[in-house]
């Protein structure tokens, strides 16, 4: 039977169950394809890695001379000098050094030759390094060829070297009374290598820097003192007013300096004892809980009261009148 021109219902197709926009994701594509660095099966992802890891353990370095690498707690545990003056005048200063890098054909002048006869001398490994690894060690710092890498300061304990240093001199072993230096919220390397150096020509036992907020024996601090950061300790004290409180508890007067003292240097009546002579800043200059754990609050007399010294020259002329005033006894 004719169906008139019109279609089967068996035929007719119904409506189909629906994607989900399935499809339309599929349309979509990836996106961008992801620089080499960042995917996980590359060359370049893994130098990424390394370097990532290379630069945590360096640390934040400075952008030229010297630059500090970070250890456990941020604290320093070597440091790199860099360029030819830096690095020749760090060697002629005799600063202890674990190895000197030095760039293959590397262009020779007088500063590379002095650099390479002292390391020679002293017995310092000479390690030729390629230039993209000194760039990477220095993170790009103006090395010009030439990396000395100085081992950590090892800082003696305040504690134990102003106890120590007492059974010495209880004992006879040092002649004069134990003096030593602390620095009270001083940052500048210069000022702790010139203290360092008042100290060693004065007899001096021992410098005092607190663990935090203070200058440590850097580069700087090594070639200022001229050697004599060799002969004289640096202790560290993880607070420095409780130092002190030990220090007096054990017999040792704390000495303040301060232009507005209540003490003149020279009516000083403690020197032949165990000192400690305290310095502040310039700008600050003694904080006020170190002030109040002072015995005395001394003053050098200056010609102008416009005027201040410098820290490193107030503990010179200071260690120079406890020295006269011993050597008169």
């Amino acid at each position: 039977m004719a169906n008139n021109g019109r279609r089967s219902v068996k035929n007719k197709k119904g409506p189909s169950t629906g994607t989900g926009g399935h499809g339309r994701k599929a349309l979509e594509g990836k996106g961008p394809t992801p620089k080499a660095e960042d995917r996980t099966y590359h060359k370049a992802y893994k130098n990424k890695q390394l370097a990532e890891r290379s630069a945590a353990k360096r640390g934040p370095a400075r952008p030229g001379g010297a630059g500090a690498r970070s250890g456990p707690k941020g604290r320093a545990t070597e440091e790199l000098v860099t360029g030819r003056n830096s690095v020749v005048e760090a060697l002629r200063a005799g600063i202890p050094a674990k190895a000197l890098h030095v760039a293959i054909r590397i262009e020779m002048d007088d500063r590379v030759k002095e650099s390479l006869k002292l390391a020679a001398e002293r017995g310092i490994p000479l390690l030729e390094t390629g230039k993209p690894e000194l760039d990477r060690m220095t993170e790009d710092a103006v090395h010009q060829g030439l990396v000395l890498q100085i081992p950590p300061y090892e800082y003696e304990d305040a504690y134990d070297l102003a106890e120590q240093t007492l059974a010495k001199w209880k004992k006879g072993h040092i002649s004069n009374a134990p003096i030593f230096v602390a620095l009270d919220g001083i940052t500048d390397p210069r000022n702790l290598g010139a203290i360092i150096r008042s100290v060693s020509a004065f007899s001096g036992h021992g410098v005092i820097v607190p663990e935090r907020r203070s200058v440590g024996v850097t580069a700087s601090a090594w070639k200022t003192s001229a050697g004599a950061a060799v002969r004289v300790p640096v202790a560290r004290a993880s607070n420095l007013n409780n130092a002190l409180k030990q220090f007096k508890n054990m017999g040792i007067y704390v000495l303040g300096l301060d232009g507005e003292g209540d003490v003149s240097l020279p009516d000083l009546t403690v020197a032949t004892e165990p000192v400690c002579i305290v310095v502040g800043s310039e700008g600050k200059g003694l904080s006020r809980l170190v002030r109040e754990n002072c015995d005395q609050i001394v003053s050098i007399p200056i010609d102008s009261a416009m005027e201040s010294l410098n820290a490193s020259m107030a503990v010179g002329i200071s260690l120079y009148e406890v020295s006269r005033q011993r050597s008169a006894q």
